[in-house]
């Protein structure tokens, strides 16, 4: 496993100074993640969490079992180390997680999961491997609506589901509701990947939620029937393929715009130049949220700290930092939004508890396979 290396003295007082100068200048320039990195920093030595009191040491060590991508929560698991002194070991991949856990049963080393999707966190929880946490800041800091009733995982992350549209052959209006892309208006003209990957299944399953099964269907045929071509790729695509005007209209989940639009690569820029977002349902339910997540790994040997690692990230420092690296909302209702994702506006979020997205799942893979989606 890798080991996140615990910050020297120095190192921490110039992340420290980096934070000030981070600080000062954001008004200047858009958050970047070094910036981000240093005003963390300076906000962890600044506040001085009561670690020992909690039973927690500075010598301990954490295991973590990650679906998240390596440069995703690198920031986050620096920033923990610098703060607490404790080292972060962590196993990454993008699948087959949860067999390894089961498999390695009670001699499991994993203390802490993370993973996106409230799909795969429903896995976690059904095959038994989290254990059920008692948490008041984790309570007060994740709504319900957004963790298992049961204590077992909690939102850390929100991302929306949008609807994008071209800027040049979409008018304003037009578009207003997930409905609408079932309507006949937008034949040949939408595109999308697979019905069956997770984000487009929980969506799936939020159709189901506000129109039932026969309603959920009666829609995925509509959209499938205005499909410029066959589901594919992964959402960048479908922006790029708004940029090269194979078609108008596209699902994507939202920080994709965020990583497009500030993307080193100036073709990508180009398309999200493209494009601009549609927070769907603002009229009735609020747009669909999924979201990423963790849990304390059932056979933790260290369970104190994997719980004091899970409400470090629903700190106010760290759920900033979702904004800054990866353009992700916070879950914690009293942090504002990363500047960059403030600047796409206010949204009504649909607030059907997400664990019965889950719930849904199967039906909507289901009307995913009869529609052809």
């Amino acid at each position: 496993m890798r080991g996140i290396a615990v910050a020297a003295p120095g190192e921490r007082t110039a992340r420290v100074r980096r934070g000030v100068l981070a600080r000062v200048g954001a008004a200047m320039r858009p958050p970047t993640r070094v910036g981000a990195l240093g005003l963390l920093g300076s906000l962890a030595v600044l506040s001085g969490f009561a670690w020992a009191a909690s039973g927690v040491q500075a010598g301990d060590e954490l295991n973590l079992y990650s679906h998240r991508q390596p440069f995703l929560i690198e920031p986050f698991l620096e920033a923990f180390t610098a703060e607490t002194g404790i080292r972060v070991n962590v196993v990454y991949a993008s699948k087959g997680l949860a067999q390894r856990l089961q498999a390695e049963g009670k001699n499991s080393p994993a203390d802490v999961v993370l993973t996106v999707d409230i799909g795969r966190l429903a896995i976690y929880a059904d095959k038994d491997l989290l254990a059920p946490v008692e948490s008041a800041v984790l309570t007060e800091a994740v709504p319900a609506h957004l963790r298992d009733p049961d204590g077992r995982w909690f939102a850390l992350s929100k991302r929306a589901r949008v609807i994008a549209v071209s800027k040049d052959r979409v008018p304003p209006g037009a578009i207003q509701n997930y409905e609408n892309l079932a309507d006949p208006k937008w034949a040949g003209l939408v595109c999308s990947r697979p019905g069956s990957h997770v984000y487009n299944r929980a969506l799936m399953a939020s159709m189901i939620a506000a129109h039932g099964e026969d309603g959920a269907e009666k829609w995925a045929t509509g959209l499938v029937a205005n499909l410029a071509r066959r589901p594919q790729g992964n959402d960048r695509a479908q922006v790029k393929a708004i940029y090269e005007g194979l078609c108008d209209v596209a699902l994507i989940n939202s920080y994709y715009y965020g990583k497009l639009a500030s993307s080193d690569i100036e073709e990508q820029r180009a398309w999200a130049a493209s494009m601009k977002m549609i927070f769907p349902n603002q009229d009735d339910r609020g747009t669909h949220i999924n979201i990423s997540g963790g849990g304390v790994a059932m056979h933790s040997k260290n369970k104190e700290t994997a719980v004091a690692f899970l409400e470090f990230l629903t700190r106010e420092a760290a759920q900033e930092l979702y904004g800054t690296v990866n353009y992700e909302f916070p879950v914690n209702l009293a942090v504002e939004a990363a500047p960059a994702v403030r600047a796409w506006g206010a949204f009504e979020e649909d607030s059907l508890p997400i664990v019965r997205i889950a719930e849904l799942a199967p039906t909507a893979q289901r009307v995913i396979d009869r529609t052809g989606w």
